[in-house]
């Protein structure tokens, strides 16, 4: 009996080290055993070479600063070690990624390059645009090249600013194709940099015609599907073209999904999905930027840690990939610079190899990150003051405004929660208000997706109103003054899009 308990106990010791040795596999040997391809392996920070001190003093430095984070995920050697989601965005919805749809952009022009239907992207964009009548066609124009266009040195505009404008003037366009192709040319091809979305809409509408399917189609059979993505929304222009400049929306797990594709050179299990050449040429970089950083192909190229490139957005999007450290770091947010945090995961990295456990700190950071998820408690409310029940029901219309608001109206039915209201260029958002410092959610926001609200009277007459979209992207903050039967609304954006103050009076 003692030889045959002997040989079982060996038997599970050997299976025992075993184990514990794949846990801290290296990068080759996880390639070839597991893909997250259904969903990623997770793993403590110390055992891929990270201190969770670093991390826990991330999520401190979060809470102190109340950062508007919504998810934040760390991937290294191909492990899971952070997935964190903050109150009141969840892992259950997409996330509208901004700008960080450029980059994905620029992975299908590789794959469209891969496959031949794009043959050159050194080739004018003019040429799959020949029949249509542009105007302002002169040289400059005829020398745009796809590259110009992923490199952001078009020459349609001289500065950010002025790009930013023209996406405006597009998006409110009949043809957004159209109005990029008659811009006037302000500076010759390749001259200069100048961030504009505008480009990538030709882009799009390149990849809709050379490959008979628009972007998001196309992503599904060459990209998505061969990752696991399924759960994707990407609008589209009124012709059918995918934005291909922002607003494509994604899981920031599936985010990730697109570092590790690129983090391994293009390869995803047993096929090369875009060519290793592709990301090494769009992640290098093209165009310099005065304030140190690169600019590769729809990609943006460190000028601080060698190696390292992102895919950023408005409002805090991003994928980062550092190929040196084995490192992805993804984060979805309302309006945050990611370097804020960023910081405390690069020194966090201490090791190549597995670090010693540190079990008591670890637990630490597993509470930050069930914490962050967690609706807070109520907190006590004060009465209501007399102006709520002097406006409560009205309909207050407004002046016409560049936003499209038309109405709005609050109706106040006790004192923990209201009743909102609001008419957006006809369509109809109605919703309730927590006003004991907790969200209430509803399905309100665009394509369905969750909206949070919570307010407060912060005087007699003027009450603020919190209108948190979490998955598109957006969290606007109104102070509302009301005096008789006007109200004026001081409406702001938190990622800069909008900064403005609109007057209403109530409807007679």
């Amino acid at each position: 009996m003692r030889n045959i308990t002997l040989v079982f106990f060996c038997i599970w010791l050997s299976f025992f080290i075993f184990n514990c040795g794949k846990s801290n596999e290296s990068k080759n040997d996880v390639i070839a055993n597991y893909w997250p391809t259904e969903g990623w392996l997770t793993s403590t920070p110390e055992q891929q070479g990270m201190d969770s001190r670093q991390l826990v003093n991330a999520f401190n430095f979060i809470q102190k600063n109340k950062l508007h984070i919504h998810s934040m995920l760390i991937i290294r050697n191909g492990y899971a070690v952070v997935e964190a989601y903050f109150y009141p965005y969840t892992h259950s919805t997409v996330h509208n990624i901004a700008s960080v749809t450029k980059s994905i952009t620029s992975v299908l022009v590789g794959i469209a390059l891969d496959k031949g239907y794009i043959k050159d992207v050194k080739k004018p964009f003019m040429d799959y645009f020949r029949d249509r009548s542009v105007a302002n066609l002169d040289v400059n124009k005829e020398n745009v090249t796809i590259e110009n266009l992923l490199t952001m040195s078009t020459g349609f505009c001289r500065d950010s600013h002025e790009g930013e404008v023209q996406l405006g003037r597009m998006s409110a366009s009949e043809d957004w194709v159209q109005f990029i192709l008659d811009l006037p040319m302000v500076t010759e091809p390749g001259q200069d940099f100048a961030y504009f979305s505008g480009g990538c809409q030709l882009i799009s509408a390149i990849i809709t015609q050379t490959t008979g399917m628009n972007e998001l189609d196309f992503a599904r059979e060459h990209l998505f599907q061969p990752l696991g993505i399924h759960d994707v929304i990407w609008p589209t222009d009124p012709q059918g073209n995918n934005t291909g400049w922002g607003d494509l929306f994604m899981h920031p797990l599936d985010m990730a999904k697109i570092g590790y594709l690129l983090l391994n050179e293009g390869r995803w299990e047993d096929k090369q999905v875009l060519s290793s050449e592709w990301v090494k040429q769009s992640t290098h970089q093209h165009a310099a930027i005065p304030n140190g950083q690169g600019y590769g192909y729809l990609w943006w190229v460190s000028g601080e840690l060698s190696g390292l490139y992102e895919a950023r957005g408005r409002g805090g999007q991003s994928i980062a990939i550092w190929p040196e450290k084995d490192l992805i770091v993804v984060f979805t947010g309302g309006g945050f610079e990611s370097r804020e945090v960023g910081s405390f995961i690069v020194n966090a990295i201490q090791s190549d190899q597995p670090l010693q456990e540190n079990i008591e700190v670890y637990r630490r950071l597993k509470n930050k990150i069930e914490a962050a998820a967690k609706q807070p408690i109520p907190k006590p409310v004060s009465p209501l003051p007399s102006t709520a029940r002097k406006i409560s029901g009205k309909t207050f219309i407004f002046e016409p405004n560049a936003i499209g608001l038309r109405s709005f109206s609050l109706s106040f039915e006790d004192e923990a929660e209201a009743l909102f209201k609001q008419d957006i260029n006809g369509r109809v958002i109605e919703a309730r208000i927590g006003l004991d410092g907790v969200y209430r959610i509803s399905n309100s926001s665009r394509f369905g997706l969750p909206a949070a609200l919570k307010g407060f009277w912060a005087t007699e007459n003027e009450f603020v109103l919190v209108f948190y979209e979490a998955a598109n992207n957006f969290l606007y903050r109104t102070v509302v003054h009301f005096e008789n039967d006007t109200a004026s609304c001081r409406i702001v954006e938190k990622s800069g899009l909008v900064d403005l103050t609109l007057k209403a009076k109530i409807k007679q």
